[in-house]
């Protein structure tokens, strides 16, 4: 094998199990479903509530922006954030390798001089956050969609969970320096630990280092939480045009196993994990698989088409073209040990 094949294979194997995840998900989806009765199931879904979905995607975009310029101690301006986002969106929606979340850290780093480094650490923090509220929904869902009686118990006692490790998160964040000491001269000597974790360790402290103040931690506590929200509104909203009488929670539980679905490696956009998680999460509350997947379609085109949109909005005004934001990304994913997202 030559120098130019084997640079080649190295690229390849690192976004083909995506694909591979994604075309056996997209081929599951499609073989429960029923493609005779598929077109009746999209005219099901009421165009006004798509367009409320659609503002609900916007707003989400914003109380996300909201909470990355408060892990940003607030240097940049609410419309960087809010287009840089979108533009990691855009990214990872045409670009294999999660490009998006670097992407966008380049985007910010360089109009703010922050720097990428420094941007990619409160991403880092972001996604934990977030995977914090992914779990409280998702346990505080599935019992129901279950049908289990000790539902409530296992929210409450998720919740508690979820305020202590949040808790801890921000005593951590006011001693970098012991918690950076004690891991290096303890945990850090484990083989597993060194080779898994060190390496990011560094990128995680300096952005807790945005959470030292109370309010800080708290702001972007609550704006993350109020994106997570609009979220479940969003996906509930247009799961009445299938069921009317649909309870809240089921947005709860959509929400939840897709932030948890499309967190597996995949193609670019998440196309048929993000099918795939809509139709089975569908299926725990008894929808037909035909019907899941129209909402599933709908729901997924809105959310490329918008985040797309405004994406191309944002690279525009920074003097951006996608092609180099990519190309840089790539560049500096080659020099930074920075994990792969989640959602």
């Amino acid at each position: 094998m030559t120098e130019t094949q084997s640079t080649l294979w190295d690229k390849v194997k690192k976004w083909l199990p995506g694909v591979i995840i994604s075309l056996v998900a997209l081929y599951l989806v499609l073989k429960v479903a029923n493609w005779k009765d598929l077109s009746h199931a999209f005219t099901q879904i009421n165009p006004i509530f798509i367009a409320a979905s659609v503002v609900m995607t916007v707003l989400f975009c914003f109380s996300r922006a909201f909470a990355w310029r408060i892990l940003l101690n607030s240097k940049p301006a609410i419309k960087q954030t809010f287009f840089a986002i979108n533009a990691g969106y855009l990214l990872n929606n045409l670009f294999p390798l999660r490009a998006g979340e670097i992407g966008r850290a380049i985007l910010v780093g360089q109009s703010t001089g922050l720097g990428t480094f420094h941007v990619l650490s409160t991403i880092i923090i972001e996604r934990a956050f977030d995977l914090a509220f992914a779990a409280l929904l998702l346990l505080s869902s599935l019992p129901l969609a279950l049908g289990l009686t000790w539902a409530k118990p296992v929210a409450i006692t998720t919740l508690v969970l979820v305020v202590i490790g949040l808790t801890i998160l921000f005593l951590v964040a006011r001693n970098t320096a012991t918690v950076h000491s004690w891991v290096m001269k303890g945990p850090g000597k484990i083989r597993l630990v060194e080779k898994y974790i060190l390496p990011y360790l560094d990128n995680l402290l300096e952005g807790l280092g945005a959470l030292t103040k109370p309010q800080m931690f708290l702001g972007a506590v609550f704006w993350i939480a109020v994106s997570w929200l609009i979220g479940v509104v969003n996906y509930y909203i247009v799961i009445l045009s299938i069921v009317p009488n649909a309870p809240f929670w089921w947005g709860v539980l959509i929400d939840s196993v897709l932030a948890m679905g499309i967190a597996i490696p995949s193609a670019p956009a998440a196309i048929g994990v993000f099918e795939a998680s809509l139709v089975g999460a569908l299926a725990l509350v008894g929808i037909d698989a035909t019907f899941a997947l129209a909402y599933a379609v709908v729901m997924h085109f809105v959310q490329f088409a918008v985040t797309g949109i405004l994406g191309m909005i944002g690279l525009m005004k920074e003097g951006r073209s996608l092609g180099s934001v990519f190309k840089a990304a790539q560049t500096q994913k080659n020099t930074t040990t920075f994990p792969s997202e989640e959602g």
